[in-house]
């Protein structure tokens, strides 16, 4: 890693933990502590942009759906952190929460545009404090579901992981509790049922679906398979 790309980093952390301590962050804090409002109607238009259902997505994981219990669940942020850390529901609903509107794009040719709103990785990230040799993200499922981003990609690009789609809670076929919301990557990357973030400095890292040959970038206007 060069001294300008870590000093870069260092500089966006570093402004994202002010941004933290300051409440700065665009939050949805009256519906993050809130437990989850199952009446809630789905909305499907956001600024005049019209949405795809949750019930667009198909059903395409390793093990099936997951069921996790909000009241047990934990995220783990460690690897090559200075301040590893495990949150549990409770404690990820009162963070800050961003919205964006993305569309998610399979390899089996279906797409689904969806308002998303969860946290900011940068945020998690700036807590835990990557060491400089992190530059790599592996993510786990609870069904052992795995798969990795560039540090530099997600915090530059300010990827978040979502626990509501279009307005609601996000269901469990759609990886409740958490989904990594990967903007412009191949849905493989979108890993459902996130349990824990992992920092690596192993840039080669191959998940589930990428040591089968499903290539490692996962850009959703690159190559679906090779490297």
């Amino acid at each position: 890693m060069s001294r300008v790309t870590r000093s870069k980093r260092n500089t966006w952390i570093a402004g994202i933990l002010v941004l933290v301590a300051s409440g700065a962050l665009l939050a949805f804090l009256s519906m993050g502590q809130q437990e989850p409002d199952v009446e809630r109607v789905e909305i499907r238009e956001y600024q005049g942009e019209k949405l795809g259902s949750v019930d667009n997505f198909r059903e395409n994981s390793i093990r099936g759906v997951q069921s996790i219990d909000p009241e047990t669940y934990t995220l783990v942020v460690d690897g090559l952190v200075a301040a590893p850390a495990a949150y549990s529901y409770a404690e990820l609903q009162t963070m800050s929460h961003t919205a964006k509107l993305v569309t998610i794009h399979c390899v089996e040719g279906w797409s689904v545009k969806a308002l998303w709103e969860g946290i900011a990785l940068p945020e998690l990230l700036a807590m835990a404090q990557p060491s400089d040799d992190a530059n790599t993200i592996i993510f786990h499922a609870s069904d052992g579901y795995t798969t990795s981003l560039p540090l530099d990609f997600v915090l530059e690009r300010n990827l978040i992981i979502a626990d509501h789609i279009n307005g609601i809670t996000l269901p469990p076929a759609n990886g409740f509790p958490y989904q990594l919301v990967a903007e412009d990557k191949w849905g493989y990357k979108w890993i459902r049922w996130v349990t824990r973030i992992e920092l690596s400095n192993d840039p080669e890292y191959e998940g589930f679906w990428e040591s089968r040959g499903y290539n490692n970038d996962g850009d959703a206007d690159g190559p679906v398979f090779g490297n």
